[in-house]
């Protein structure tokens, strides 16, 4: 009743053809992951000193570029310029918080202590910025 296959199915596995593409272990996957995290947090944090210069930006923004640079095998990240953007100090500070967080949870997966307590210290300041009492004072 059915005809059968007559030419060879497109539809193959990957059985046997492994060495055709690069792999990465499952750490170097985490590692790619949270310089991504760090490196992203550290382009924010720079625009924070850019609208707002202060000394607790700066020692994160130097701790972050250490990170990055340790993860990426000694690359240091490249930093964004000093040009003022039109985002507001709150939105800054949401946008690093959040990026603290996933950086916080990739980190404690990769059990990257270093980067762990980097995260939460970043989470925590910026959770601090956004306390309406902070933002009244300013």
């Amino acid at each position: 009743m059915y005809e059968p296959i007559r030419a060879k199915s497109v539809h193959t596995t990957m059985a046997g053809t492994t060495a055709d593409f690069p792999h990465r272990s499952r750490e170097e996957e985490l590692d790619i992951q949270l310089a991504g995290h760090l490196a992203a947090l550290l382009a924010v944090t720079d625009e924070l000193r850019a609208a707002a210069p202060s000394a607790g930006l700066d020692a994160s923004a130097e701790r972050l570029t250490e990170q990055v640079a340790r993860l990426r095998g000694g690359r240091t990240p490249t930093r964004a310029s000093r040009g003022r953007r039109e985002r507001s100090a709150v939105a800054l500070h949401r946008r690093a918080h959040a990026l603290a967080g996933r950086a916080l949870v990739v980190a404690a997966s990769r059990a990257d202590t270093a980067a762990a307590i980097l995260a939460a210290e970043c989470m925590d300041a910026h959770t601090q910025a956004l306390d309406p009492h902070t933002l009244a004072s300013h």
